[in-house]
């Protein structure tokens, strides 16, 4: 596919406002992958070369979680074990499945996905605990690793945000840790479906190394805003893209 001066006008922004808002509230990746479809990019290479831009940074949290001593390895070996046969499977079907099943997935999952990441009741710090490590940790972290991966190796948009859900809600663990956790597992679904898509020729390099590097000074720059009025910013731009997507599904543009 030959890119033109356009779609990098077009992504190269938007990615650097996902970086931005998940930074500041999660939800990125409800923009950053309607950028590439907004540009016109045919599905499969779109969800592919999304992994290489949002892996970059979900690889530097990652690392800042590690630094500040969040990641629990002991409970990270076995969800990373998961994450990765799950990731591998959902992108495997993801290549199987045709474009236009693709579409129709997009237009359903999408709005879904907005509204569980925008309702931030869903995964509420109340009646949480420490990280402590028994059977309901386990099999929580490893099934959630193992389905979510599946998730976000077929598509992607959201999975931080459901495995945070799953920490919270299910294993009752606080809003830090479960952060970290899922972040460690987020990064290994990105890695292992991103590694299938290299293999089979859908990911676009110079577009994704771009937009990879405006999506960590977006999230530089989002994780260093001190003021109030930042979270705000996250709720209208996630709609915004999707009311552009929803356009450019119907022919609008």
């Amino acid at each position: 596919m030959e890119l033109s001066i356009t779609t990098f006008i077009i992504v190269c922004p938007l990615v650097f406002l996902a970086g931005l808002v998940d930074a500041i509230g999660g939800g990125g990746g409800l923009i950053s992958l309607p950028a590439y479809l907004i540009a016109g990019l045919p599905v499969h290479t779109a969800v592919a070369t999304n992994k290489l831009s949002s892996s970059c940074g979900t690889l530097l949290a990652t690392i800042r979680f590690i630094k500040n001593g969040l990641v629990n390895f002991k409970l990270a070996v076995p969800s990373v074990l998961a994450a990765i046969v799950g990731s591998f499977l959902g992108a495997r079907i993801s290549l199987i499945v045709s474009e236009d099943v693709m579409k129709i997935v997009l237009i359903v999952v999408l709005p879904i996905s907005a509204f569980l990441v925008l309702n931030k009741n869903l995964f509420s710090d109340k009646d949480t605990t420490d990280l402590v490590l028994n059977r309901r940790t386990y099999i929580t972290a490893i099934l959630s690793a193992l389905v979510i991966g599946v998730y976000d190796g077929f598509y992607g948009p959201g999975t931080g945000t459901f495995l945070i859900i799953a920490f919270t809600v299910f294993a009752k663990i606080n809003m830090k840790s479960s952060n970290a956790q899922a972040k460690v597992i987020n990064l290994t679904t990105n890695l292992t479906s991103l590694c299938v898509f290299i293999l089979n020729g859908k990911v676009l390099f110079t577009l994704g190394v771009a937009a990879a590097a405006c999506n960590m000074v977006g999230g530089y720059i989002g994780a260093g805003l001190v003021m109030s009025q930042g979270a705000k910013l996250v709720r209208p731009s996630i709609i915004l893209v999707l009311i552009l997507l929803a356009l450019k599904v119907v022919g609008v543009f």
